[in-house]
């Protein structure tokens, strides 16, 4: 799966470009035809200590999800998207197979 992460506001390190693409591989054994995915990270210049915002958005044929987080950590924030998509995605699986 084709991976692009695009930093808002802020340079994204390679240790979480690389954490990124490993959790979203991961999603293809949910659902093997996902086409690819974009990641927006954000930092949101407020006093609150949750402003790290994940925004992923995967291309599926006929569909895309959008799943937004916003976290303390990038890597939380992340984490808690994926298990939204893993279960997005595990559903459209079960309706697909349903109609065969």
């Amino acid at each position: 799966m084709k991976v692009s992460v695009h930093a808002v506001n802020f340079t994204v390190d390679k240790k979480l470009v690389d954490f990124v693409q490993m959790r979203l591989d991961k999603l293809e054994k949910y659902y093997d035809k996902v086409v690819s995915a974009d990641v927006f990270l954000k930092v949101e210049n407020t006093s609150d200590k949750e402003n790290k915002i994940a925004e992923i958005k995967i291309n599926v044929p006929g569909d895309d999800f959008l799943v937004k987080k916003q976290c303390k950590t990038f890597e939380e924030a992340i984490e808690l998207s994926s298990e939204s998509l893993e279960r997005l995605l595990v559903k459209r699986k079960e309706k697909i197979s349903s109609h065969i």
